[in-house]
Order: C-alpha cells, then sequence, then structure tokens
C-alpha cells in the first residue's frame, strides 16, 4: 500500500515502510497546488529588483556576487557538483531511500520552491527503486550538503535545474534525518529485547521479581519465578534488580527522541524559505538541527548503562557462587573445560565499546573559518545518527551473548515453566544454538542468535 506524502503528515512508521519495505509513495491531491504557489513566488522574487540569496546571487561567501539571469539554470546544476565533496564508503541503502523521501516530503510542502516536475521526478525515482550511491561521511550537520549533492546527482541523471532548485536540494538535512530515523527504529527494537533478555535473566538467576515493574510483569508472565519460595535471594546483584529501572529510564528518552525524530521529518529545513502565507521569499536557519543532534546523544547516553547491565549479568551467570550452578555453566561440578566462561570476554569488550559511543557530539561545536567565518556552527548530526546505529548493532551482539548464556543457566536450572514472552525468547535462541553438552565447545559464531532476535521487525 502507498504511503500518502503531503509535506506535513510523514511518520516514523512510513519510512519504515518505504526505505525497508520497498512501499511506493504517492503524492497527496493538495501537493501540486502547493508547490506551484511557492514556485510563482520564486518566480516572482527572481523577477524583482531586489537580490535573493540562492536565486540572484551566489551561496556561501559569494552571497555578494550576482548570477546573471542567462546563467540561472547553469549555477544551479554547477551547484551540485561543487558540493559533491563526500568520502568514504557508500551511505547504507535503506538510509539513502529513506533520505530520497525525505527530500520529497520537503518539497511536497512547497516551501522550497521548486517545480512540480522536479518533486514527481524524485518520486518516481523512488517509486522505481532507483539506488543513488551516497557517500557516508564529509558532513557537518548544518545542511547535509556533500550527501545531498550525491543523491541530486544521481537521483535527477540529467534533469535540468531551475533557479533555486540546485539549492533547494543541497540545503538540508535529509541524510542526518534518515539516518536518525532508521537507527532509532533500531534502538527500539534492540530495547524491547534487552527488556525480555533481561526478565529471562532473572529466571536464569532464580532471581527475586520482587522489584519489576508492569512490563517485566507481563515479560514474565506465567513465570516460576512467582511461585513461593522461587527466588534463592532476598536482593540480587544490582544489575538485576535495577534493571527495569534502567529500562524504563531508557524508554522514555526513547520516547522523547522519537518525538524529536517525528518532528523533523515535516520540518521546514531549507535557506532559503518560501513563506506561502506571506508570499516572499525569506532567509532561516532551519538546517541548524541541533535539537535533533542532542536528542541522539540523549539516546545513547540512556543506552549505555542498560547496555553493560547486561554484560554485567551475563557475567555473573558465569559465576557460580553467583548463580549455585557450575562455573561457566557447564554441565556438571569439576570439569576441566570452560564450557561458557570465555563468552564473558567479548560481553565486556561489546559493552565498553558501545558505552565509548555514547559521548555527546552536540557539544563539538567548533568554530571554523570557513567561508569568511560566516559557516561558523556545526551540529554533527550525521556523527551522531551513525554512532547510534553502530550502538545498536554492538547492542544486538551484545544480547545474543547475553540470551546464550541465559539459556544454558535456565537449562542447568531447570526451574519450569518460563513466563510467556521469555519462554518465546529462550525458544529463538535454542533455535539458533543448542544446550551445550559436556565435552562440546562453546557456539563459535552467535549471529544465528542475533538473526533469530532481530529479524522480526
Amino acid at each position: 500500500m502507498a504511503v500518502t506524502i503531503d509535506g506535513t503528515s510523514l511518520t516514523l512508521d512510513d519510512v519504515l515502510r518505504v526505505a525497508r519495505g520497498g512501499e511506493p509513495v504517492e503524492l497527496d491531491r493538495g501537493v501540486a497546488a502547493r508547490v506551484r504557489r511557492g514556485r510563482e513566488i520564486v518566480e516572482r522574487a527572481l523577477a524583482g529588483p531586489e537580490p535573493v540569496y540562492g536565486l540572484t546571487t551566489g551561496v556561501g561567501v559569494r552571497k555578494r556576487t550576482a548570477v546573471a539571469r542567462d546563467e540561472v539554470d547553469a549555477f544551479n546544476r554547477r551547484l551540485v557538483l561543487e558540493h559533491r565533496v563526500g568520502q568514504g564508503p557508500g551511505a547504507p541503502e535503506d538510509v539513502v531511500r529513506a533520505q530520497l523521501l525525505l527530500v520529497v516530503n520537503a518539497f511536497a510542502r512547497g516551501t522550497a520552491g521548486v517545480r512540480v516536475e522536479l518533486v514527481e521526478r524524485l518520486a518516481s525515482q523512488l517509486n522505481g527503486g532507483a539506488r543513488p550511491h551516497v557517500r557516508l561521511l564529509g558532513s557537518v550537520g548544518m545542511s547535509d550538503l556533500p550527501a545531498n549533492a550525491d543523491l541530486a546527482h544521481h537521483a535527477l541523471d540529467g534533469f535540468e535545474l531551475g533557479a533555486k532548485e540546485g539549492l533547494a536540494l543541497l540545503n538540508h538535512d535529509a541524510f542526518s534525518t534518515a539516518y536518525a530515523a532508521l537507527a532509532l527504529a533500531d534502538a527500539e527494537r534492540l530495547l524491547a529485547a534487552l527488556d525480555a533478555a533481561a526478565a529471562l535473566d532473572l529466571e536464569a538467576l532464580a532471581g527475586n521479581v520482587a522489584v519489576v515493574d508492569d512490563r517485566f510483569r507481563e515479560l514474565l508472565a506465567g513465570s516460576y519465578l512467582w511461585q513461593e519460595g522461587a527466588a534463592r535471594n532476598l536482593q540480587d546483584p544490582l544489575s538485576f534488580r535495577c534493571a527495569p529501572r534502567v529500562h524504563a529510564a531508557a524508554r522514555e528518552t526513547l520516547a522523547f527522541v522519537r518525538s524529536r525524530v517525528e518532528r523533523e521529518l515535516n520540518a521546514s529545513q531549507e535557506n532559503p524559505f518560501v513563506d506561502l502565507d506571506a508570499g516572499r521569499v525569506v532567509g532561516s536557519a532551519g538546517f541548524d538541527v541541533v535539537g535533533l543532534s542532542a536528542a541522539l546523544d540523549f539516546a545513547r547516553i540512556a543506552l549505555a548503562p542498560v547496555l553493560t547491565a547486561a554484560s554485567e549479568r551475563a557475567i555473573k551467570l558465569l559465576q557460580a557462587p553467583v548463580t549455585g550452578l557450575p562455573e561457566g555453566l557447564a554441565v556438571e561440578v569439576g570439569l576441566p573445560e570452560s564450557a561458557l566462561s570465555e563468552l564473558g570476554v567479548p560481553a565486556q569488550a561489546l559493552a565498553a565499546e558501545a558505552k565509548l559511543l555514547a559521548q555527546p557530539v552536540s557539544v563539538e561545536t567548533a568554530s571554523t573559518s570557513h567561508h569568511e567565518g560566516i559557516e561558523d556552527r556545526i551540529t554533527l548530526a550525521p556523527l551522531s545518527a551513525r554512532r547510534l546505529a553502530a550502538m545498536v548493532e554492538l547492542g544486538e551482539r551484545l544480547a545474543a551473548v547475553e540470551l546464550t548464556i541465559a539459556a544454558q543457566a535456565v537449562d542447568l536450572r531447570g526451574a519450569q515453566p518460563l513466563g510467556r514472552a521469555t519462554a518465546e525468547l529462550y525458544a529463538a535462541v535454542r533455535a539458533a544454538v543448542p544446550t551445550l553438552r559436556r565435552g562440546e565447545p562453546l557456539p563459535q559464531d552467535l549471529e544465528p542468535v542475533r538473526a533469530a532476535v532481530f529479524s522480526r521487525r
């Protein structure tokens, strides 16, 4: 089913449907009239006596240089080529599809001042499965100029640009916002899986459920832990006991970040901005997405204690004094084999690396002499989004380690039944890796566990 684009109501779920689900888009019936109105305002400004940034003048420090009327089309095409300075490998395909979707949505508002034909061309490219090569690195997050130039260059493929259209294609943060949207969706999915993993850890430990909240009560509904005398300890280690609170804090944070991301999905990020109500073209700073960058920083900070606690629980489940089970979760006490003990090493490594990614980047706002000091602010929004995506990927692999350990502890403890949700998660793990038996090596590859848990979108 097609996603309807009107410039104002795009949601994160819509982005996922198009970027990852491959669903087509269609322009709302009101888009053409709104875009034509914006274009008429641009044409009037172009014909008027007053200079207009990016229409009748150059950009950046060259705002003092006039663009001759017969050079406007060539100037706009050259503008795209001059900003193709991206570096590094190509961005993920789903990010680029989301980026293209956000450009179409932005143009549908009419405030970019482009022609209807350009909006329709980009929507057609999206529906046709275009795969523009957009390089990953090089944007400071004050308009994703390099990434946007790559997108425009590959998506347009010979389409002739008119006045304002080159700048409209460049001056926005669709790349950062697209990356942020997908990374956030993955972070939400990760946290939901870590909720269930922490609940399974409690069953693996025979933990005390007196401290769990409604979310964990739901996950553990039907579990043996609710039986009298099931808990081994009056108080468990903090990484078990505080899991509901740590996860709740992260969940509240991600809800805030979602509100910030969904606002940017429909925001006016361009400069200059076509004011449809006032009928004029005005300078703006909508491309400064420090709020988005800071929100993504907040997301990573909130996820860090969730991941470090997951690592702590996994390691404690390997320790006989904590669990009352054989060391390393071997099948018998006193065996001269490590069993799962060595999985504690990647658990620590993954959590440590993930925690380093929590360092905020929105504070890295350095002054610069670029363009005579005019461009003296940066948000690093694309870096903030990429770090969240990288942190989530590490978190998924950490969860695979945690779940493999928890499933072994559940097997050795033999307490039944598991909660309805945790039983389902346990079954998914066991479909990917078997119970470790005496004399067998530990699983050499936990990617099947990761796939079993995180492929269910």
